[in-house]
């Protein structure tokens, strides 16, 4: 697991597969009104299997709150269930620590029920959102608090 650059290729890669599976699952294209940039992420974490292959990704976008937003969560559908989620988020958690922020917030979506339940099962609670996912109907968004 590292920070990897924003635009480098396995990144671009990662993520223009995880858009192609979110619009096959809500049969429409990507409608976030402020997606991440290399300018509005502070870290963007690849990981990598033995061989040098990119598994999953994770980025973290500060709010003004001392809160930040985890963004682009997405692993390879070979490598779900073999721990690179787990890896990656606590990877995102540490940095976040790291970093002086205290809470954590992320949105997902009602067609996603394996990422709603990794996120139960890692201890996120469920709110009524933030920014703009307040009131979106698809939206399932989750807090969790530092110590």
């Amino acid at each position: 697991m590292a920070a990897e650059p924003w635009d480098s290729g396995d990144g671009v890669r990662l993520r223009r597969d995880m858009q192609v599976e979110l619009a096959a699952r809500y049969n429409m294209p990507d409608q976030e009104t402020e997606p991440p940039t290399a300018e509005t992420v502070s870290v963007f974490l690849i990981a990598r299997d033995p061989g040098g292959d990119a598994t999953g990704c994770g980025a973290l976008r500060l709010l003004d709150d001392g809160t930040a937003e985890i963004k682009r969560m997405y692993v390879t559908p070979q490598a779900r269930g073999t721990g690179v989620a787990i890896r990656i988020l606590r990877a995102l958690e540490d940095h976040a620590r790291l970093h002086g922020i205290s809470s954590l917030v992320l949105s997902t979506g009602v067609k996603q029920p394996d990422a709603i339940r990794f996120y139960e099962r890692e201890g996120y609670q469920r709110f009524d959102g933030y920014g703009p996912y307040v009131g979106e109907p698809l939206a399932k968004c989750f807090t969790l608090q530092l110590s």
